[in-house]
């Protein structure tokens, strides 16, 4: 917890220490690379994820996480898709959706389901570092795994939302 409110506060730090003259962030054709932590398993599965914007307007993301280990084995894949509704000067707004297969191991027996979510974020760029996007994520999940139907509220930070660098 410490790590996470002292990263976050260097974040503030740097992007008001940095304010210079700014534009809306224009992501058309670009792919990021990053990661991502957002499935709604019983315990984390931090994930490799890829983003991309045919345009201006429209994103796609794919995310996939595995954790092997023996006994409390855990995958997850998801897809959304992603509407940029508001563009500040290095700050996108967005709403989307996201749809994915997870699976969790527990005590020897594999489950399967899915996961559903609906989100509004945000994805920060800061001065000076202009391809590496910082995003927060806030909306409703409901994942279903094991007979069990789980309905929960998502507010994700940037370490957990996402870090993704723009090529």
């Amino acid at each position: 917890m410490r790590v996470g409110f002292l990263f976050l506060a260097l974040f503030v730090g740097v992007s008001v220490a940095g304010v210079s003259e700014v534009h809306a962030k224009d992501l058309s054709t670009r792919l990021g690379i990053g990661y991502a932590n957002q499935f709604g398993l019983e315990n984390d599965l931090p994930s490799i994820a890829m983003r991309y914007y045919p345009n201006g307007d429209y994103g796609i993301m794919g995310a996939l996480g595995v954790d092997t280990r023996e006994n409390n084995s855990r995958f997850g894949a998801q897809a959304k898709i992603l509407k940029i509704v508001f563009k500040e000067d290095n700050l996108n707004f967005y709403t989307g959706a996201g749809a994915g297969l997870v699976s969790e191991e527990k005590a020897g027996k594999n489950n399967s389901g899915f996961d559903l979510t609906g989100f509004v974020g945000a994805e920060f760029f800061a001065p000076g570092l202009e391809n590496l996007g910082f995003n927060v994520e806030t909306g409703v999940g409901v994942t279903s795994i094991d007979n069990e139907v789980r309905f929960r509220t998502i507010g994700d930070h940037p370490l957990r939302a996402g870090i993704f660098f723009y090529f």
